[in-house]
């Protein structure tokens, strides 16, 4: 901390910006101003998923960010709840700016960049697409078990964990091998061409910061189902569906409305990817020169 301390003094920086939830002592005695994004407290919702020492150090590191820094940025207005009910936080030293998505998902796929990404990773022509790591809170199980009897594929492409392990058990034990699909090692370009071959995104998850894979799905003009509670109404907008998590029979009902109705599926492609530019980079890089500005 000494060593960043004099290493700002010495190139005359008088304001610090913690990306990822921390700032270093001494900076107020340094006389520079501080700025911490907050992403998640996922290490407060879901403590099974941490050792007890990196929890103790997450929260010691976001309670004194959080109390040290002259503004806090959260990632969602969720973010900002949830600093303010366990820190106990002014409200107002918190500004919601939301994430960006990478660029490749703004890009408009041809129609050869589909064909070309289709054949190299044998994709069929209709499909259900789930993305991020494979573990408990994401919930991708659950659209394992949705789509077990519909006449249709999912891919699910993220880190493998113990809890894939579990799925694909399931998939072996009840022959659905042809029905579900596991990538990984993906580039963005890949990745971004994936999106956008995908007749829905489905996105589960109990517990997000935000969730980037959203308004990447969004961007790519995917319909979107995800979860109707927390952040993912913010992230999803006013035209994605949304599920209980936990109700299997909703998420399937879901995924029927949307591929058996080809005009609701368009609109809800036009609608979201209107939605989303909210998300744009020029938008959140306005947003963090204002809060800047107020501190200098």
């Amino acid at each position: 901390n000494s060593g960043i301390i004099k290493d700002l003094k010495k190139d005359q920086i008088n304001l610090f910006h913690g990306l990822s939830g921390e700032i270093p002592l001494g900076l107020q005695e340094a006389n520079i101003k501080s700025v911490v994004t907050i992403h998640d407290l996922i290490f407060l919702h879901f403590p099974e998923l941490y050792s007890s020492v990196d929890r103790w150090i997450y929260d010691k590191k976001a309670r004194f960010a959080v109390k040290n820094a002259d503004k806090i940025i959260a990632i969602s207005e969720q973010t900002k709840k949830d600093i303010i009910s366990s820190y106990d936080v002014p409200e107002n030293k918190i500004e919601v700016i939301y994430q960006v998505s990478h660029p490749a998902f703004k890009k408009l796929q041809s129609d050869i960049e589909k064909q070309t990404i289709k054949e190299k990773l044998n994709l069929p022509t209709n499909f259900l697409l789930n993305v991020g790591s494979i573990e408990p809170r994401k919930n991708a199980f659950q659209i394992v078990k949705a789509v077990e009897t519909l006449d249709i594929p999912l891919l699910i492409i993220g880190k493998e964990t113990a809890y894939s392990d579990t799925i694909k058990e399931y998939v072996a034990k009840n022959s659905l091998e042809s029905k579900v699909k596991f990538m990984k090692g993906l580039s963005m370009e890949e990745l971004a061409v994936i999106y956008s071959l995908a007749s829905i995104f489905i996105y589960p998850s109990k517990y997000e910061g935000f969730g980037i894979p959203i308004i990447e799905a969004l961007y790519s003009g995917t319909p979107v189902i995800t979860t109707n509670s927390g952040v993912f109404p913010e992230a999803g907008g006013p035209n994605s569906r949304y599920v209980d998590p936990n109700n299997i029979e909703e998420l399937q009902n879901a995924i029927i409305e949307i591929l058996s109705d080809q005009e609701l599926a368009r609109k809800m492609s036009i609608t979201g990817l209107e939605f989303v530019q909210k998300f744009n980079d020029d938008v959140i890089a306005r947003q963090l020169n204002n809060v800047y500005s107020s501190l200098i």
